[in-house]
């Protein structure tokens, strides 16, 4: 049986989906302007890439505590605005002839930093809007959007870029947070804002690192998700560097390396409520954690050609199936045991760790691959995955009662709708301290953050 979570949780399900096709639609396209573009090294790919996460992540620190405690959908609709404006500044320099490096690296920060608010946002209201026993539900509905986009939007994508050339898909990823932030805007219940309790700035920006290590469950979920995360993304532009530049893949095989095992992803998300059901929440979780760490190190095997396009495929698929079936959980359960006036301090600090650690490993992969080569440094990449499994909660831990339940919970205040032009007077006065983006293939669920 289908479960129907309501038409204002339809729409936030939209603004989500058209706004990450638009991003799977433009997959690879900043490491394919720095190496074909720009002839930029491998280093210097990773970089971009390092340093988009990294500064996002710091500038984004003080946003936990500054979403927490305002309307939630405001701050979506001016945190895409923001992502419009940094996206499309990219086709304009390019046709004028100014594309720099130095561009990208800014286009980067900001859009990261824009990203990680919003997720802060539409995951707390995802919380408002949709009951706890329906959470896995509505995560793996976006999981599963997630996946058909990444299936779906890289071979487009690439196809797109080697008939109109490198900026058209940066252009439909820009035209993309316009139409999400139009979908947010026809949302028509209430709003939800946690009323400020006082205290220094320092303790409100460090409330969310707290809870979270305070927690032993949500404590192990982010050791692990920030090391998966991190060195799955250390590889990506790797990976874009030989595939592309070693072995000379064109851009739509590129595309079609990552697109088709995305459906993989969509299969496990539809599966996931389905084995909950069946054999148990912690089983599962910890079965498709300990699988998708074993997976990655079949890309030991990719060599040029046709053999090596399918190697790439076969592995991918078979990570993504995994994660399209832990990710809902994971996202469900990090939701169910954060109290309603902590959800965007908590997915801030959240995003903020996680982005950290990916930068971290990707400037020191960009290193490693200078100095052993993209291959090598991706086989090291795998072989680190095969731990982080023991970082996992065990049944009992996941059995007992959160942090946030043993202690009198603020109250969340319930705003109500204003029907004349509240949300473009946020949007107005949020532009000037917002930045967002991350170029990262992180794989995260979607109402819930990273």
């Amino acid at each position: 049986m289908r479960e129907n979570l309501g038409p204002d949780f339809g729409r936030l399900w939209s603004a989500y989906a058209v706004s990450t096709y638009g991003t799977w639609l433009a997959f690879g396209a900043f490491p394919l302007l720095a190496v074909q573009v720009l002839h930029s090294s491998a280093f210097a790919v990773s970089l971009l890439e390092a340093a988009g996460l990294a500064v996002a992540a710091l500038v984004a620190l003080p946003l936990g505590p500054w979403v927490e405690h305002r309307r939630k959908r405001p701050v979506m609709i001016a945190m895409d605005v923001v992502r419009f404006a940094a996206m499309v500044s990219v086709p304009v320099a390019y046709g004028l002839g100014l594309l720099s490096y130095g561009q990208l690296l800014v286009v980067a920060v900001v859009t990261g930093t824009a990203g990680i608010a919003f997720t802060a946002a539409s995951g707390a209201y995802l919380k408002h809007l949709v009951r706890g026993d329906h959470l896995v539900v509505a995560n793996g509905r976006f999981e599963g959007t997630s996946w058909v986009a990444i299936a779906a939007g890289p071979p487009l994508g690439g196809a797109l870029v080697g008939l109109l050339g490198p900026v058209v898909t940066v252009t439909a990823d820009a035209v993309s947070y316009l139409l999400s932030a139009l979908a947010v805007r026809r949302i028509r219940g209430d709003d939800v804002a946690a009323p400020w309790a006082g205290g220094s700035r320092a303790a409100a920006l460090a409330a969310g690192w707290r809870f979270i290590r305070y927690d032993p469950v949500l404590r192990r979920l982010f050791l692990n998700a920030a090391l998966v995360g991190g060195l799955i993304t250390a590889t990506v532009p790797l990976l874009a560097v030989l595939l592309l530049g070693e072995y000379g893949f064109p851009a739509w095989q590129y595309g079609l390396a990552f697109g088709v095992p995305a459906l993989g992803g969509f299969v496990g998300a539809r599966l996931c409520p389905r084995l909950v059901r069946r054999y148990g929440q912690h089983r599962v979780l910890t079965g498709s954690g300990w699988l998708r760490s074993i997976f990655p190190l079949g890309l030991a095997l990719v060599r040029p050609g046709l053999a090596g396009l399918l190697t790439v495929i076969v592995v991918e698929a078979l990570l993504i199936t995994c994660m399209g079936v832990f990710n809902p959980i994971h996202a469900a359960e990090r939701l169910r045991r954060t109290p309603p006036d902590r959800v965007a301090r908590v997915l801030s600090a959240w995003s903020v760790g996680s982005r950290l650690t990916q930068a971290a490993s990707t400037l020191v992969w960009g290193v490693l691959a200078t100095v052993i080569g993209p291959l090598a440094a991706i086989v090291v990449s795998g072989v680190c995955l095969l731990a982080t499994p023991l970082l996992l909660p065990g049944a009992a831990l996941m059995r007992s009662q959160s942090v946030g339940q043993t202690r009198v919970e603020l109250p969340v205040r319930r705003v109500q709708r204003r029907s004349t032009g509240a949300p473009a007077r946020m949007a107005r006065g949020i532009s000037a301290t917002s930045s967002t983006r991350s170029s990262s293939r992180s794989r995260s669920s979607a109402g819930a953050g990273e």
